[in-house]
């Protein structure tokens, strides 16, 4: 195994190949994150929690990720990535534990809300670290044959894996394996283990002191005006197609709901890893404005799944949302690439996706409003809503 040096670390490792080690955390992590999601049918079944109730789990997490973003971002800019990122790895493994103790009657609800915010911790620190790790690893020295968009294509194939992975295990384990409420956990916590041992030696990319950076992070004027009012969509899309659709048309479902939530999450995400290898290939304002476009027919196609109550259109609804979510996600982090100065690369990163997860908030509002409006009248309205931001984009961009 040959071995090089670099910023006083000694690589053991082929070039070109660290990066994998560095997107195995993101896909860990990920993985662990998103399980939950094919879960929430159960959840909602058999421990007869509220639709509310359920979205509070989904996106209590968020109340999490955002302080490990915005601080863990601009802390592995000065003090290295590796000391933020192992740690978050480490600590992914306990608050699944938590999560499996979800199934115990008497701590069920805050075990729940526990294990959520704890993941959404170290997933903030993971998204804005390990995707920063990724595309430094992605270039010279480490990968010298890899080109300028590759670092943004493979953290995104990381996460997008990690996100789909986990929630189809997790489905079908609670659908027809014992242990439904805690077995999906634990074998998060295997998998953990395995990416610990992986990364524990990976190369470190910020060596402390490297940048005498503060914490606060420089947004660029583009930033402010192209991927700001996009952001928030690339997660939403995703948010919308399996944790709305499920509920919207819960009635239809006749005892199979796990599974449609399962099958919903992964065809939004699979197709959302297909089209991210494409999306590289776009300017970062087209991938913008196509995503958006995608959005907005994705969601008009879920509100007639919903008007119908037609589980079958529900999934073709999921695959435009999915495309949408690939679009919207590679494009962003293209752009923050390309405009963060090295020293605030992760701080720009971790503001970034935290404008992303503002899209997890909307399941929480809508099953809150369900109940007035309707779920098709609001599907409806949210895509008026994606219709303005891609006006907001189409404008600012040319600029």
């Amino acid at each position: 195994m040959s071995g090089y040096e670099c910023s006083g670390t000694r690589i053991h490792s082929r070039p070109g190949r660290a990066w994998l080690r560095a997107a195995a955390t993101l896909f860990a992590i990920a993985y662990g994150a998103n399980q939950f999601s094919s879960l929430m049918v159960m959840y909602r079944e058999q421990a007869h929690y509220s639709a509310v109730a359920v979205a509070a789990f989904f996106g209590v997490y968020a109340a999490g990720l955002v302080p490990g973003l915005l601080l863990g971002g601009p802390a592995s800019d000065r003090w290295g990535r590796r000391r933020l990122l192992l740690p978050a790895l480490v600590v992914s493994a306990p608050a699944s534990g938590v999560l499996a103790l979800g199934g115990v009657a008497a701590v069920s609800e805050a075990a729940l809300y526990t294990g959520r915010f704890a993941f959404g911790v170290v997933t903030g620190i993971a998204m804005a670290v390990g995707t920063s790790w990724v595309k430094e690893l992605s270039q010279a020295p480490w990968d010298p044959e890899a080109d300028a968009g590759s670092g943004a294509r493979r953290a995104a194939l990381a996460l997008s894996a990690g996100f789909g992975a986990g929630p189809l295990v997790a489905g079908v384990l609670a659908q027809w394996a014992p242990l439904p409420m805690e077995l999906p956990y634990l074998v998060h916590i295997a998998l953990t283990l395995v990416v610990v041992a992986m990364v524990a030696r990976l190369p470190e990319t910020r060596p402390t002191g490297a940048f005498r950076t503060g914490l606060r992070v420089r947004v660029p004027l583009r930033f402010r005006r192209v991927v700001a009012p996009m952001a928030p969509w690339a997660f939403g899309a995703p948010a919308l197609s399996f944790a709305v659709q499920p509920a919207a048309l819960g009635s239809r479902l006749a005892g199979f709901g796990l599974v449609y939530a399962t099958l919903l999450t992964t065809v939004t995400l699979g197709v959302g890893m297909c089209v991210q290898s494409w999306a590289r290939r776009l300017s970062p304002g087209a991938g913008s404005r196509l995503g958006l476009a995608a959005l907005v027919a994705g969601l008009l196609v879920a509100a007639a799944a919903a008007a119908l109550g037609s589980p079958l259109l529900g999934v073709p609804a999921s695959a435009v949302l999915g495309a949408a979510y690939g679009l919207l996600l590679v494009a962003g982090l293209l752009e923050v690439q390309r405009m963060a100065e090295p020293a605030q690369l992760a701080g720009l990163t971790a503001v970034y996706y935290a404008l992303t997860y503002v899209g997890f908030v909307l399941p929480v509002l809508l099953a809150a409003l369900a109940g007035a409006a309707g779920y098709p009248v609001l599907l409806v309205g949210v895509a008026l809503l994606a219709s303005l931001s891609l006006g907001v984009v189409a404008w600012t961009g040319r600029a």
